[in-house]
């Protein structure tokens, strides 16, 4: 029995050859009920359910080969076996990329599901839902691409040439696509730092309208007087960008000119009365009311305050108020705004009334 025992097959005696197959099936039949135990307490997730982390790790643990586990048992069992270099070479190259094709796809739910819980809030929005796939695919490509070169450098490959072939190939693609990839950057960026969601009312440049749609290349804006308006990702990123929709309050400065023959009391008394005129109204805020200077034709008086509410509607049906209950004021107080004029002083130059006299005139129009 010993002699038996003693029997070397590829370098090890059968006493090895049994601890290294006990020590993988036991690896593999733990490794099993793990995954087992681990699927069915997690739980599972339901469509139209948020995201929640132990949901994840289920999907994650669920991901796992059974493939890998008998790779890794296997390669776990040869550890206490003396095997030929080849065979041993054979089974550590399986374990490697085994191994790496796992952590990938581990990898792979994990950023995936990070990306969804850090922009959650734009996942609902259907116009945000495509650039946050182009994200997803994005980091896939860049975690698949680290997973093989990874696999092809541990397997002793010399993977220097490939990454500098990848760069220049990358270059060129770059180059050739450089507007497309510019408006897919932006449109990007457009998602992750919000300078304006769909509905927003913004203005850039010499336009102004309603965002409807973030494309991947475009926006789509509809414009106040009706037309829809395709404007690049990159040119509104470039651009300064008005974005009304998060105003909260509009500021309205007005300037109020009186004659200059109004008295002096009464001029002292305008910054009260426009005072007391915007405080009577409820979504308006008084700022302040000045005797700003004296113009050319007229005394002039700055007032500024604030109108409570973003709504365009709102901000002119309290200017109109406020403009209105102004000219009844003055009324009441016999202040009169002046408007543009100018006066003329002509100085009495002697013998012009003799020269008007002998200025000839023109001869009385005959009857017909």
């Amino acid at each position: 029995m010993e002699e038996f025992l003693a029997t070397e097959v590829y370098g090890s005696g059968l006493s090895e050859w049994a601890v290294a197959v006990l020590l993988a099936v036991t690896v593999f039949i733990v490794s099993l009920l793990v995954r087992w135990v681990l699927v069915h307490r997690l739980p599972a997730s339901k469509p139209g359910d948020e995201l929640h982390w132990p949901t994840v790790f289920r999907e994650v643990v669920a991901r796992t080969w059974t493939l890998f586990l008998i790779i890794g048992s296997i390669y776990a069992g040869t550890t206490f076996l003396d095997l030929p270099a080849n065979i041993q070479s054979l089974i550590h190259s399986a374990f490697v990329i085994a191994l790496f094709i796992q952590g990938a796809l581990w990898a792979d739910r994990l950023a995936s599901a990070f990306i969804a819980w850090r922009l959650s809030p734009l996942t609902a929005k259907t116009a945000m839902r495509n650039a946050l796939s182009l994200i997803k695919s994005a980091v896939r490509l860049v975690i698949w691409l680290l997973a093989f070169l990874l696999i092809f450098e541990n397997l002793g490959f010399d993977v220097t040439a490939l990454v500098a072939g990848l760069g220049i190939g990358g270059i060129a693609v770059a180059l050739a696509a450089q507007s497309v990839l510019g408006d897919l950057f932006s449109s990007l960026s457009i998602v992750l730092d919000r300078p304006f969601e769909v509905g927003d009312f913004i203005v850039f440049g010499d336009q102004s309208g309603t965002v409807e749609r973030i494309g991947v290349k475009t926006t789509r804006i509809r414009s106040l007087s009706g037309e829809q308006i395709a404007c690049s990702n990159s040119d509104l990123v470039s651009s300064r960008i008005h974005n009304y929709k998060r105003m909260t309050e509009r500021r309205v400065v007005t300037i109020l000119g009186t004659t200059y023959d109004t008295p002096r009391s009464k001029l002292e008394r305008i910054p009260g009365l426009v005072k007391d005129i915007v405080d009577a109204q409820d979504t308006a805020r008084f700022d302040r009311a000045h005797f700003r200077s004296f113009g050319d034709s007229a005394l002039e008086f700055e007032v500024v305050y604030w109108v409570l509410s973003p709504d365009y509607a709102t901000y002119m049906d309290v200017q109109q108020r406020v403009n209105f209950a102004v000219f009844r004021a003055f009324e009441d107080e016999s202040i009169e705004f002046a408007f543009p004029s100018r006066t003329l002083y002509i100085p009495d130059l002697k013998g012009s009334t003799n020269m008007l006299a002998s200025a000839p005139k023109s001869p009385p129009a005959q009857a017909g």
